[in-house]
């Protein structure tokens, strides 16, 4: 039960920092949502959005994030 306990704490501290990347990237005007490579189409009565790069830089950094973690973790 004490591992449950803090593997729900880590994903909360992940989701915290996550947040607070998000607040950051606004506030300074990194255009997250708005990068070459996303992929919009906007019609009459149609709007398609598919944040393509958005989503593979947002992989990228969770996933160095967690690996930095992890290693952590285990020391």
């Amino acid at each position: 039960m004490e591992s449950f306990g803090r593997s729900i704490l880590l994903i909360g501290l992940v989701l915290v920092l996550i947040g607070g990347l998000i607040l950051l990237a606004a506030r300074f005007g990194l255009p997250l949502g708005r990068l070459p490579g996303d992929i919009r189409i906007e019609r009459e009565n149609f709007r398609f959005y598919f944040p393509l790069t958005t989503g593979l830089l947002i992989s990228l950094v969770l996933t160095v994030i967690v690996n930095l973690i992890a290693r952590l973790w285990r020391k």
